[in-house]
């Protein structure tokens, strides 16, 4: 099912988009307060996040800036504030669409219609290995095993797909260093393990096994699917 983050701190507004996406078929997350839609927004994976500018605690614009250093769930801006610049701010920050109020419900409507249909293709195989049954999607950062997303921050995404993408070919530190965390390797640096370690367990956790991504002692890490 579709989902979509709702952060409006307008309650009566809230609730009225969030009984009409429902009403039409999406699942709905509801929040009133930037912070705390900033910290569901990282947790959780959603569609689409409808996004008010004026929040208590945290405003959109900053919640924005905040969300797209790690990923790019689609957004649409919902404001009262009309002005041009207003809208090139939010557009430059990295939101998708931006709607000023009071605005028409139906075109609300047309337009998550709109970029649901762009962002939400299916998600494209990077490997012929159909046993795995793993696909990534690189605009929206999103992995899939099986149907089921798991969820990962930007590295692990990059680790893992680095991993699929080289089956059956071990890869050694200093290469994933290099090309997924993009530093060079120290042999007193333990982040390249403590990613690969998360990674393992989010995938074991939807379901693929867990020798798929072994542990290659003095040689690095491999993702060994069968074919």
């Amino acid at each position: 099912m579709t989902s979509i983050l709702i952060i409006e701190d307008d309650l009566a507004l809230n609730e009225q988009i969030s009984a009409l996406l429902v009403h039409k078929g999406f699942s709905v997350h509801s929040e009133h307060d930037g912070l705390e839609g900033l910290h569901v927004a990282e947790r959780q994976f959603f569609n689409l996040i409808l996004l008010d500018v004026k929040l208590p605690r945290l405003m959109g614009y900053e919640l924005l800036a905040q969300l797209r250093k790690t990923q790019q769930t689609p957004v649409i801006m919902l404001t009262a504030f009309g002005a041009e610049e207003h809208r090139i701010k939010g557009l430059s920050l990295g939101a998708d669409d931006y709607l000023s109020k009071p605005f028409n419900i139906e075109e609300l409507l047309l337009r998550i219609d709109a970029i649901l249909r762009r962002t939400s293709a299916p998600l494209p195989q990077t490997h012929g290995n159909a046993q795995s049954d793993i696909c990534f999607n690189d605009t929206q950062m999103l992995a899939q095993y099986r149907q089921k997303h798991i969820e990962l921050t930007p590295i692990q995404f990059n680790l893992l797909k680095t991993l699929v993408k080289n089956n059956k070919s071990p890869l050694s530190k200093q290469y994933l260093y290099q090309h997924v965390l993009k530093r060079e390797y120290s042999q007193y640096d333990r982040s390249l393990d403590m990613h690969l370690s998360r990674v393992r367990k989010k995938c074991v956790q939807v379901g693929m096994p867990a020798h798929f991504i072994t542990t290659l002692h003095g040689k690095g890490y491999c993702f060994n699917a069968d074919t």
